[in-house]
């Protein structure tokens, strides 16, 4: 029996042990200018993904072009968040890059399809991606790179914790990488960038691992 893979969307966060106790105050401001620049990035990729999936429809094939584009807009999301208040993993500030960035701390990988169904793509980023939509509407307040739910709640103690004992506490910090990481899975599922149905799996730590033989890992629909 052949080991189970890795998902297709890889997020990974390396926890800095050296965070600042008090930077977390004033990262709302400092997070400004990438702010305004993923709005206008995320309004681009609507559009992307809108011609990706007519081009799916009639081709059964992801634009790579597209691809990347749409990839590099996730990656730099997640530094951000990451960055700030979807984790308050490190006080590095993220590059203004849509690139891999692999010597930052928090890094996303989406394997490239080599074909796509054609006909999921009229349904799996709505009517399929309903149920994973109310858990990670918990996990996240609904807001697409955190700002609300259990990931602000558990972040924001965390930083009070920071704050008086200099430690982030590495089981919160765990808890909340498997909440990014399910929430990021099933963007990517959304986003048409894969056939592969997300796992109702919360996958915990830093590390993105392959499940174990026994999980209850995510197929093709």
């Amino acid at each position: 029996m052949s080991a189970p893979r890795p998902y297709p969307v890889r997020l990974d966060g390396e926890l800095d042990p050296q965070t600042s106790r008090w930077l977390w105050l004033v990262k709302w401001l400092l997070i400004i200018p990438h702010a305004i620049l993923l709005a206008f990035l995320w309004l681009a990729m609507i559009v992307t993904t809108v011609v990706a999936g007519f081009t799916i429809l009639f081709t059964g094939r992801y634009p790579r072009g597209i691809f990347d584009f749409n990839v590099g807009v996730l990656r730099w999301t997640w530094r951000v968040s990451y960055y700030s208040y979807s984790a308050l993993g490190t006080d590095r500030y993220p590059p203004f890059s849509l690139g891999e960035e692999p010597d930052y701390p928090a890094t996303l990988q989406i394997e490239y399809p080599q074909q796509l169904s054609r006909g999921l793509v009229l349904v799996k980023w709505w009517l399929l991606a309903l149920p994973h939509y109310l858990i990670i509407g918990l996990f996240t307040g609904g807001a697409h790179a955190g700002g609300g739910g259990l990931v602000t709640i558990l972040v924001l103690i965390a930083a009070v914790i920071l704050l008086f004992t200099r430690t982030y506490p590495q089981s919160i910090f765990d808890l909340v990488m498997g909440m990014n990481r399910w929430s990021y899975r099933v963007m990517g599922y959304a986003l048409l960038m894969t056939d592969e149905y997300p796992p109702f799996r919360l996958d915990m730590g830093g590390q993105d691992q392959a499940p174990s033989p026994g999980a209850t890992f995510g197929k093709k629909l």
